[in-house]
């Protein structure tokens, strides 16, 4: 089922097959996820450690950041369905998956100059949202560092689907790690001013972070460059022409990507202001839950970066029998796990909330007493989270984004925004009414995204071989 030189060009025989290659595309990207959310951890611990008005002029910026960075990535991450459907219709599509791959890269570039504009005056923004001028001063001056990481965080986008697409997603693995340690230095070394360096405190974070995401960049452009089963792709050949009509297809497919992850991304920045409303303990208590979800999610989050290759592959070879292998395959892997991490969160709640929270303090209580309640609404959407996400992927491998933004949004703001502000101050329920908005909405998502999978014959979703642009 593998090809010596990487990628997955043929069919599987049985759902075994299927299973155990989705597998070996998926496990590094797993665990490659899981190490992006350590580096994050860091910077928070340590910016922690610095006081904690470093850290929440901090929050304030990477909270802006993210918006831009997570749409960035809708959009560049356009690039998998379309190098997916490339390798799966024709085994060596050396000039599709090069012109996919430029295109994305021009993606980045286009997406990342006017971003840093507006990032550039973030001070004025979170002004302009009543938050505190002492905060917004420094958060500014955080971001005038931290936003030039955006470019080359999309750039690694762009060199991970390619690698994944070729059948080695390992390499993402190993320089993520390899990031997570550098950051941890460098943080140590610049925020406190350790091992010579000059005491930079809040810039010092943001100048690691700098650092790391352009080493990480320069670390996946090289292996493209010259490893000798990678370079054989010559993906950076003619890099500087600019091909309209596949970078049109780009951004066709990658906007409504965009979009969804800004609704989702959103609704829970959004639900923090909700829980700003009703008290400290409750904004506390959400981070904290948020957290331990957040860590659990990004196992499906791995699994769906996969799903979107296996089922695109599928797709450009015109097989209906592989696309709805790989469908169920990769829907199943992703609610055993959820129900996994559900199980988890019932049944050691307060040990959970423990890592994050010293419960000899006597303000602890009351904050430990929420996060375990919001933490068992969490493990009840365990199993939507999982399906909504792998759910979209499924579609996205079927190159069909724009109903599924359509879905998020209603799911996301309508319901689970709506439905928790509702909850928590018409119903009284507070903070565990937001939680219960924000499984509704999961939920809706999730059973939107699954419906129109069931449908994907009937609606021509699978009707054409290759549907990459004309």
């Amino acid at each position: 089922m593998k090809d010596e030189d990487g990628p997955f060009f043929h069919a599987p025989r049985r759902w075994r097959d299927e299973l155990r290659e989705t597998l070996q595309l998926a496990w590094p990207l797993v665990l490659a996820q899981l190490t992006q959310i350590a580096i994050y951890t860091t910077d928070v611990v340590m910016l922690g450690w610095l006081g904690p008005g470093a850290l929440a002029a901090s929050a304030l910026a990477v909270n802006l950041f993210f918006m831009f960075n997570f749409t960035g990535t809708g959009l560049v991450s356009a690039a998998a369905p379309l190098i997916a459907a490339e390798l799966g219709a024709r085994r060596h599509a050396v000039r599709d998956v090069r012109r996919s791959f430029r295109s994305a890269i021009h993606a980045a570039i286009l997406f990342a100059v006017p971003a840093w504009l507006l990032l550039w005056n973030c001070e004025a923004v979170l002004l302009l949202f009543g938050q505190d001028p002492v905060l917004s001063e420094q958060a500014g001056r955080f971001m005038r560092i931290l936003q030039w990481t955006l470019l080359p965080n999309l750039l690694i986008i762009a060199f991970r689907t390619l690698l994944t697409a070729l059948g080695r997603p390992g390499v993402t693995l190993v320089v993520t790690i390899g990031g997570l340690v550098i950051n941890a230095a460098l943080n140590w070394m610049l925020i406190f001013g350790h091992w010579g360096a000059p005491r930079l405190g809040l810039v010092g974070a943001a100048f690691a972070s700098l650092s790391t995401t352009c080493a990480m960049a320069i670390a996946l452009g090289l292996f493209i460059a010259v490893h000798p089963k990678v370079r054989r792709w010559h993906a950076f050949g003619r890099v500087h022409r600019v091909d309209r009509s596949r970078l049109g297809a780009i951004f066709r497919i990658g906007t409504p990507i965009a979009l969804t992850l800004l609704f989702e991304v959103s609704v829970f920045g959004a639900a923090v202001y909700l829980m700003g409303w009703i008290g400290i303990d409750s904004v506390a208590a959400h981070a904290i839950a948020l957290q331990i979800a957040s860590i659990a999610f990004m196992v499906p989050l791995g699994l769906s970066q996969a799903t979107v290759i296996r089922v695109g592959m599928a797709f450009g070879a015109g097989d209906r029998q592989w696309v709805a292998m790989a469908g169920r395959v990769s829907l199943g892997v992703a609610l055993i796990f959820s129900a996994m991490s559900a199980g988890i969160m019932w049944l050691f709640p307060r040990q959970l909330v423990g890592f994050f929270l010293d419960v000899s303090r006597s303000d602890a209580a009351a904050v430990l007493d929420l996060a375990v309640r919001f933490l068992a609404i969490a493990a009840l959407f365990q199993l939507a989270d999982g399906a909504q996400v792998v759910g979209g992927a499924m579609l996205r491998g079927l190159q069909d984004t724009r109903v599924p933004m359509l879905f998020a949004a209603f799911g996301y703001w309508a319901v689970g925004l709506g439905g928790g502000a509702l909850l928590a101050f018409s119903a009284g329920w507070e903070g565990e009414g937001v939680w219960t908005g924000l499984a509704l909405g999961l939920a809706m998502v999730a059973v939107l995204m699954l419906w129109r999978w069931s449908r994907r014959e009937p609606l021509g979703l699978i009707a054409q071989r290759e549907p990459v642009d004309a």
